[in-house]
């Protein structure tokens, strides 16, 4: 059951990115838009797996890292593409991270050390012009052990009203952890205008 639901997710953001290509393109037009939320509609689930959400913690001291790690780098599709973080998905611990979005949207490398994943996921984030600085999160279970990190961008308040500008969200479904990551609202209607959102929240 549980499983179903992730699958039906997984396409209702397929659509959504869809959707935003074609707005991006000026080239959907009224019935288009009209049967992809219509579709959207008929995928429609609550993502009910509050109880095992994960919570990312601000990490003090980047230095110590250790391990092997699977490197997603997340967005940076395009030149107004701010749905972009990085994700270091520690390796041998028996967990997945898995973006909840297409997979042409994200890229995968496998294998990296500690230092290099970071080092990466630091340039990969950083590419904007309003780009300030990082923040490093690490993710863990509800038992404390170390899942992964997060390499999440802030910006200069100046040109989106705010520093992070991103609303991620992660939740574990057996041995994978689902990374849902969208704009925060106020910066969405900026970006794709103020009916961006609508029927899909």
């Amino acid at each position: 059951m549980r499983q179903s639901k992730l699958n039906n997710l997984m396409n209702q953001q397929k659509l959504l990115h869809r959707l935003r290509e074609l707005r991006g393109n000026n080239c959907a037009g009224k019935t288009g838009y009209t049967i992809i939320i219509s579709i959207f509609l008929l995928l429609g689930c609550s993502f009910a797996l509050s109880k095992e959400r994960l919570m990312p913690e601000p990490l003090k001291d980047s230095k110590n890292m250790q391990g092997t790690f699977t490197l997603i780098l997340y967005g940076a599709n395009h030149s107004n593409d701010l749905e972009t973080i990085a994700i270091l998905d520690r390796e041998g611990d028996g967990y997945q991270f898995e973006p909840y979005a297409p997979e042409f949207v994200y890229r995968i490398k496998k294998n990296l050390p500690a230092n290099e994943a970071l080092s990466e996921a630091k340039k990969f984030v950083g590419w904007h012009h309003s780009f300030r600085n990082v923040i490093i999160s690490k993710i863990t279970d509800e038992k404390g052990s170390l899942l992964g990190y997060e390499v999440r961008p802030l910006y200069y308040p100046l040109d989106f009203g705010f520093s992070d500008i991103l609303d991620v969200n992660y939740f574990k479904s057996g041995n994978k952890i689902i990374a849902r990551i969208k704009l925060i609202e106020s910066v969405e209607k900026i970006i794709f205008g103020s009916d961006s959102r609508g029927v899909f929240e």
